[in-house]
């Protein structure tokens, strides 16, 4: 596996719409340094490639569905009865992005 670069983390930075400074981008490098020790670590254990990915901890793991029950829902007018501000059946709220 490739180490990552300070190019490659301002890349995904970029593309993930967060800028990060020159201490962050090197934090970022400084965490993957140590999941890349941490993978490698794992990999070096004997016979691990033999060994089936899990998608829950307990083999026996059972779980029970509970039947879907129809109850009636609380009515729109008493929700928006605790909203400041209401449009129609919308709650107003104050304008957050530019």
């Amino acid at each position: 596996m490739s180490k990552f670069t300070k190019e490659m983390v301002d890349d995904y930075a970029d593309k993930l719409l967060i800028g990060l400074t020159k201490e962050e981008n090197q934090m970022v490098l400084d965490e993957f340094d140590v999941i890349d020790a941490q993978i490698d670590l794992v990999t070096q254990i004997p016979g691990i490639e033999k060994v089936e990915p899990m998608t829950h901890t307990l083999d026996d793991f059972v779980y029970e569905l509970r039947d879907d029950v129809v109850e009636d829902s609380v009515p729109v007018e008493d929700l928006l009865a605790n909203a400041k501000e209401v449009d129609g059946n919308e709650i107003c709220v104050p304008k957050v992005v530019g």
